[in-house]
């Protein structure tokens, strides 16, 4: 079994996906006429916008912050400092372009989500890859192997990865036994997650901007401090991309590495973010206005959390020519050169709430997979809930390595399930988000299924047809009144 599972990752991590997760966030780029470049202000007008009342979904703030509870995990510290270990400084550059193109693949993939979501038997909003790989591509054999494997990765056996590390940092900074820290963990998130998808929701939008302030305010810090020197850095990063500073590595490992934590980092065609995007209630109520904000998750991860923790490093000194401290390590004691032993202390409560809040992120993906796969009954998430917080428990104590491997293989299969997918529909992303910028000219983008006869049949016209009054009328129209307030009828 191991040697069919290595087989599995080598075959789809270091050839399949490495380049086909890059070649589709190029394709996307191209294709959807480099919106991440020329509509940049609109990701972020998506998000403030009032959101809009909906008894089954969740604001385009709350997705944001949902999926960056899960996007934003142990990866942003410990990743990085990996990817600055083996591929130098240059990494940092590759990882940048990963994530510009990658801002494409994550527009398309939760615009799709949003365009096929549908309202489950309790009114709860239900969408993601598995419903538009069955409806989209008329696939559901596919939808159910995708979800399956969403499920055993990001449901059971990556929240045992997260909760591994909130025990071995909490154990080194405070001593406390990884049981005891297990056990609380658990009891923290059983909490939330017995709460569904809307409780998670409320509490990701509370937790997450609070995390990632108080860690990008240490990094300004940092920053400040070291002002003179940022430049240098900078330079270096790019130097270093191209071969023209010596590294570790030399330009194909940092390309390597840098593309390699990138798309771990961000999950741009990955397929899990779309789970939660579906369940967002956009404004405006258009499919791609979702797609913008899952786009712009994918800046913050990277080209925010990610730079800050390589720019403290780089700017501590700790690591060499060739380092000797990798991972979790070498992020702590660069920040203890900085401000001294309160650094390890720091790590320790970041990794905590990157690491428990990627739990939550996690585990909403999951109760997407199990209502497509009928396993969203009340017993269904009970049992999906408890093997969850098993799972933490577990996870915090020890690691096996063969699971851990088994996940990679699981989610990798289901990044390429969705990649063929995605490309396969391109058409369609494309043709939304003509008709989102064309609308956006004229006054607030509407969605209005009467222009899209191939998905008419597809999708849950009842969803696109509530709020009329802020909507046009759901017939063929090719044209928009545009009234004096802006709204359209």
């Amino acid at each position: 079994m191991n040697s069919i599972i290595n087989f599995l990752n080598s075959i789809l991590w270091e050839y399949v996906l490495i380049y086909g997760l890059l070649a589709v966030g190029l394709f996307f780029t191209v294709r959807l006429g480099f919106l991440q470049f020329i509509h940049f202000p609109e990701f972020i007008r998506s998000v403030l916008r009032s959101p809009q009342e909906d008894r089954g979904g969740i604001s385009p703030f709350q997705a944001l912050c949902t999926s960056l509870a899960s996007r934003v995990g142990t990866g942003n510290l410990a990743g990085v400092a990996v990817a600055l270990a083996l591929g130098g400084p240059g990494a940092i550059f590759w990882m940048w372009m990963v994530a510009l193109v990658g801002m494409a693949t994550a527009c398309a993939e939760s615009t799709l989500a949003q365009l096929y979501k549908v309202r489950d038997k309790d009114g709860q909003l239900r969408g993601g890859p598995a419903f538009y790989i069955a409806k989209g591509l008329n696939a559901p054999w596919a939808g159910a192997l995708f979800a399956i494997c969403l499920l055993a990765a990001f449901g059971l056996v990556f929240n045992a990865v997260q909760a591994n590390s909130i025990a071995e940092a909490v154990h080194g900074a405070f001593g406390v036994p990884k049981m005891v820290v297990g056990g609380l963990t658990a009891l923290l998130a059983g909490i939330i997650i017995f709460g569904g998808v809307r409780k998670i929701a409320r509490f990701a939008e509370l937790a997450v901007p609070f995390m990632a302030a108080a860690y990008l305010l240490m990094a300004l810090v940092v920053i400040i401090i070291n002002m003179a020197e940022v430049p240098a850095v900078l330079a270096l990063i790019v130097k270093s991309a191209f071969g023209f500073e010596s590294a570790v590595g030399g330009i194909a490992g940092a390309m390597l590495n840098g593309i390699k934590r990138g798309l771990f980092s961000n999950e741009a065609g990955m397929g899990s973010a779309p789970n939660i995007a579906a369940v967002a209630v956009p404004n405006p109520h258009h499919p791609v206005s979702q797609g913008l904000v899952q786009a712009l998750g994918v800046f913050i991860d990277t080209l925010l959390i990610c730079t800050a923790t390589a720019i403290m490093i780089l700017l501590s000194g700790v690591m060499g020519p060739e380092p000797e401290l990798t991972g979790i390590s070498l992020t702590q004691a660069a920040l203890n050169a900085h401000i001294g032993e309160a650094g390890n202390y720091f790590i320790a409560v970041a990794i905590f709430f990157f690491a428990f809040t990627s739990i939550i992120g996690n585990y909403s993906y999951a109760e997407n997979a199990a209502a497509y796969l009928k396993l969203g009954s009340r017993r269904g998430l009970l049992i999906l809930r408890c093997s969850v917080l098993c799972m933490v428990l577990w996870g915090a104590y020890e690691s096996v390595a063969t699971v851990f491997n088994a996940a990679d293989a699981a989610m990798g299969l289901m990044a390429f399930i969705n990649l063929v997918a995605i490309l396969l529909l391109s058409g369609l992303v494309a043709k939304l988000t003509r008709d989102y910028f064309i609308q956006s000219k004229q006054g607030m983008p509407v969605f209005n299924p009467a222009d899209y006869p191939e998905v008419m049949d597809k999708i849950d016209l009842d969803i696109w047809k509530e709020g009329e009054d802020s909507r046009k009328p759901i017939t063929p129209s090719g044209s928009v009144e545009v009234q004096p307030e802006g709204r359209t009828s």
